[in-house]
């Protein structure tokens, strides 16, 4: 139970610290950045998925028509 209260602790005081650096410029620059950069992989990460969903779904199809063959 006092691990989860550190955790919980930790998570306010960094979700604070975040607070009080946003205020600045540079801390907007940065954030601004960070989350730019996190679109970006969520975004690379979603087209690696549906392009191997795509190369899957073929395999199966064609597997599928030789074994009906």
């Amino acid at each position: 139970m006092k691990k989860i209260l550190w955790l919980v602790i930790g998570i306010g005081v960094g979700f604070a610290v975040a607070h009080q650096v946003n205020q600045t410029k540079s801390g907007k620059e940065f954030f601004s950045e960070l989350d730019r950069k996190t679109k970006e992989f969520g975004d690379s990460l979603v087209d690696g998925y549906r392009e191997r969903e795509a190369e899957l779904r073929d395999a199966i199809s064609d597997a599928g028509d030789k074994l009906s063959k």
